[in-house]
């Protein structure tokens, strides 16, 4: 049962030290019972009482691994309903599925799909993040063929098979990689946790058409007989059925701390849907509601780029806007005489414009004042992208040490500050810019013609 915060400050070492980040230890009961918090966080907390406060300061979603070493991917402990409420932690694996039935030339060339995709946004790597194979032929041998494929290519796996001969032919190919064993059910629960136990693997529990108390129900069975590390599939597909049965999970585990619930989810999009375009779409709405595992059939680029930027979005903190280093940046190898644009250090901002400035083939200095994360527009409605800021910022990279004119860009979007501008660095031109980032490169041309 959970405790209440008061009970758990009886519980504490009661000194008020504020190294947890509160300032007594009431208020870091009274999180830690919100589940806010971690009980970690307490740096003088005993064993004993660590032991007595378990189950109080676990989240209420179970945190399971899937890989190792450098291509672990973790899903679960989340604490929140929705991100506003404090953040989401860890973000949906994107898998795709793969039939060992296929033939070798098409298996090889749909894994290498899966493998060589990446792209980079606002400075970040994004990629898919592993394969599930699909037992399909029948055959032991073959599904640990395949198996032993997907292990050197350094993604998480999942191994689908109702069959436990074969899950473990596909567990002993997999080279120690913990994958995901998918999956055990009603009827086959009991040698599928005996192969989790084994192997030190993760296990899928499988209910039917969304019937959450049977879940609930089997899924506590199977943690009785000693497997902790569960991910939950309630069987429901398509739009409403698996929306419905999602969000009351996710409200069961967080709200009333129903732990027989309380594990990551994993969904097959491409089952609930008819097209790859309807499984995209759907596979959308499980990054927002409240996937853990997505494993998708059809490999579309485009659709896996919106669906890693989506998912790059909503998983990012929204107190802590992704920002980039403030200082003057060379792109296309200026010169003394290139121009000098300044933007904001919100990285989506700064990527943006870099991108557009690169993309003239014009080099040009690129000033990135501190703006605390803050878009242009944003930033200067706050007061932190103003005169004062820029001129700041110019002196601090030391601009005039390396470009032999004074003249400055600024965005369009905060044109009135051209004239605080000028007060603040006298004897400089300040020009205005384009509004848009997407305008820079056909200013630069006119910039150019003088």
């Amino acid at each position: 049962m959970a405790l209440s915060g008061l009970a758990i400050y009886k519980m504490l070492p009661q000194t008020n030290c504020k190294e947890c980040g509160f300032p007594t230890c009431l208020a870091f009961s009274m999180k830690l019972a919100a589940r806010q918090v971690e009980l970690s966080a307490c740096p003088h907390v005993s064993e004993e009482t660590k032991t007595q406060l378990d189950s109080a300061s676990a989240p209420p979603i179970r945190l399971i691994s899937l890989g190792k070493d450098g291509h672990k991917l973790e899903v679960g402990n989340e604490t929140v309903i929705f991100r506003h409420e404090k953040t989401f932690y860890h973000q949906p694996g994107l898998i795709y599925r793969l039939a060992d039935s296929l033939d070798d030339q098409e298996f090889t060339h749909r894994l290498d799909q899966v493998a060589d995709y990446g792209v980079e946004r606002v400075g970040m790597d994004l990629r898919p993040d592993g394969v599930a194979v699909q037992d399909s032929s029948g055959s032991a041998d073959t599904f640990a063929a395949r198996v032993g494929q997907v292990a050197g290519k350094g993604l998480a796996i999942i191994l689908m098979s109702s069959d436990p001969a074969t899950m473990e032919a596909g567990l002993k190919a997999a080279q120690g990689k913990e994958p995901l064993i998918y999956a055990a059910d009603s009827g086959n629960w009991q040698p599928m946790a005996d192969l989790a136990k084994k192997y030190g693997a993760p296990l899928a529990v499988l209910g039917a058409g969304g019937d959450l108390e049977a879940l609930a129900a089997l899924a506590e069975q199977v943690a009785g007989y000693g497997v902790e590390n569960l991910v939950l599939d309630p069987g429901a597909r398509g739009w409403s059925d698996s929306l419905g049965a999602l969000t009351r999970m996710r409200r069961a585990a967080i709200k009333k701390n129903f732990r027989p619930l309380g594990y990551p989810v994993i969904t097959f999009p491409g089952e609930g849907s008819e097209d790859p375009r309807e499984e995209a779409m759907l596979a959308s709405q499980f990054i927002d509601r409240y996937a853990s595992l997505i494993v998708m059939d059809d490999f579309e680029p485009a659709a896996l780029y919106s669906l890693l930027t989506l998912r790059q979005n909503i998983y990012t903190d929204p107190q802590k806007p992704i920002q980039v280093t403030p200082g003057l940046y060379e792109i296309g190898d200026p010169k003394g005489d290139s121009p000098l644009l300044v933007t904001t250090n919100f990285s989506l901002t700064y990527f943006s414009v870099a991108g557009e400035v690169e993309g003239s083939g014009r080099p040009a200095w690129l000033l990135v004042a501190d703006s605390e994360g803050m878009s242009v527009l944003t930033a200067w409605a706050a007061g932190k992208f103003d005169a004062e800021r820029i001129a700041k910022a110019v002196k601090a990279a030391e601009v005039p040490d390396k470009i032999s004119h004074k003249s400055i860009v600024i965005p369009g979007f905060v044109a009135s500050i051209s004239g605080d501008l000028e007060e603040e660095l006298a004897g400089w031109q300040i020009l205005v810019g384009p509004r848009e980032a997407i305008g820079i490169p056909s200013y630069l041309r006119q910039l150019a013609k003088g």
